[in-house]
């Protein structure tokens, strides 16, 4: 059955709710590791596995959450996801030693992974094809939220102790877990295949070393430490663990990653725009470092010069949501990728002034949330089959993520080779602005809006409708 709009606006809350808990973790962490340095008395690089052993569980835990989904129900796995998270939480602000901090990070990683895939996929379920492109620009509008209000949220809860920062969304997550599992749909496979527990094993192998791998890499010494002990292993046994699980995925009944998600054009040019638009977002990490050389200010002040970025990714993604249901994905995400491309020649042409930094933010802010908000799964929610709807979120959520591992190494590697500074950055973001625009070419291959709309048009009369099974 359909629901009704006050019944979609409620589940839609919730979702919103759940993406903005995790999101908002991300955003106020920061603050918090000097703090947890010092009180367990560890050093630098110890404490920066806070940030690697919350990536880890989250880049693996984002396939086998949104499978499990597309198994049992988005409803049981999506409270599972939150509960994970909130005991996580917990873990870490009650934790007596560095090392339980470590493993509750872990579970906060794992249980946030599956949050947004699952989010997303509940809204391709539930919302007519004439409004999904509205509900997932609101979703997507949270982590520009998250990024906005999370430092001031975080330099406030610090005040009260580190451990603040992992209590502090505790009543929200109380009142979300109720709210979850009376509002989202108990819809599950009706014949449950067996679990694809093999390709689990190895996906989260693969992924786990490629990971590793990327986060060791030294951008400024780029090529002796690809060829370190550190590093190439890693990448290594990523590479070689890749056709393994394509034959096992081929071969399962209900494979991890359907390989049906790459079958159509359509899917295959989504995944690459995910994987390029993660590349674009993971270089937006070296700005503060230009705007230091740039403008001698201090760091502090670098990453506070990125808030209207920041707004503008929040302003325009549900807009840019809104444009996907009435004129379609193609002509937003060429916008986006044009957009892009202009941000990124304002920002990597000399002379770089205040006012040209801000204009450029501005079009990037836009140009990016028309790639890491809803026009990406609005298309795959549309060219999955319903029953990997989530699997096909979390793909996007996966590539994305790779691109930006990918691109802190490229970035800072093209930088080191400029001789680093304004000059060197100036230099790696005309790499990127030649990447956007390999984006406006490859979006131009998307279908018209006509095709779109037919292909719509045939899911709205096929869909029956969720149950809303209490």
């Amino acid at each position: 059955m359909q629901l009704s709009t006050q019944r979609r606006n409620r589940l839609l809350a919730v979702l919103f709710l759940g993406v903005l808990m995790a999101a908002m973790d991300i955003a106020i962490v920061g603050p918090a590791l000097p703090s947890i340095r010092d009180y367990f008395g560890v050093d630098d690089r110890a404490v920066s596995w806070v940030f690697t052993l919350y990536l880890l569980p989250n880049l693996i835990g984002t396939p086998l959450m949104a499978k499990l989904s597309d198994i049992f129900g988005r409803r049981l796995v999506y409270t599972a996801d939150v509960l994970l998270f909130v005991i996580g939480s917990i873990v870490v602000a009650t934790a007596p030693s560095f090392a339980i901090v470590l493993a509750g990070r872990a579970l906060q990683g794992f249980g946030a992974g599956g949050i947004f895939p699952v989010a997303s996929a509940v809204i391709g379920d539930t919302f007519p094809p004439d409004r999904r492109g509205g509900a997932l620009g609101l979703i997507g509008a949270v982590f520009g939220v998250a990024f906005l209000i999370g430092p001031i949220l975080g330099g406030v809860l610090l005040a009260f102790g580190w451990q603040w920062l992992f209590l502090g969304p505790l009543p929200l997550a109380l009142l979300l877990l109720p709210a979850a599992w009376w509002t989202l749909p108990a819809t599950r496979t009706p014949d449950t295949p067996p679990f694809d527990a093999l390709g689990a094993l190895t996906l989260s192998i693969l992924l786990a070393s490629l990971t590793l791998g990327l986060n060791r890499i030294q951008a400024e010494h780029l090529a002796a430490s690809l060829r370190s002990a550190q590093v190439w292993p890693f990448l290594a046994l990523a590479l070689l663990l890749l056709l393994p699980f394509l034959h096992i995925e081929r071969r399962a009944a209900s494979p991890i990653v359907h390989l049906q998600l790459f079958g159509t054009r359509q899917s295959r040019l989504a995944n690459t725009l995910a994987l390029g638009a993660g590349l674009v977002e993971g270089g937006l990490v070296f700005i503060p470092a230009l705007l230091v050389g740039a403008f001698a200010v201090t760091e502090s002040k670098a990453s506070f010069m990125l808030l209207p970025l920041v707004m503008a990714m929040a302003i325009g993604s549900p807009l840019i949501g809104r444009a996907l249901d009435r004129w379609g994905s193609k002509l937003v995400i060429i916008l986006g990728t044009s957009l892009l491309s202009l941000g990124g020649a304002v920002l990597s042409l000399p002379p770089l002034t205040l006012f040209s930094f801000y204009l450029a933010g501005a079009f990037i802010g836009v140009g990016l949330s028309a790639m890491l908000g809803a026009p990406l799964r609005y298309i795959m929610i549309q060219e999955a089959p319903v029953a990997e709807r989530a699997s096909a979120q979390a793909l996007i959520s996966i590539l994305t993520k790779v691109g930006q591992m990918v691109s802190g190494t490229l970035i800072g590697g093209i930088a080191a080779s400029f001789g680093g500074g304004a000059g060197g950055y100036l230099a790696s973001y005309r790499f990127l602005t030649a990447l956007t625009l390999l984006l406006v070419l490859i979006a131009l291959g998307l279908k018209s809006r006509r095709r779109e709309r037919q292909a719509l048009a045939a899911d709205q009369a096929a869909a029956p409708g969720p149950s809303l099974g209490r």
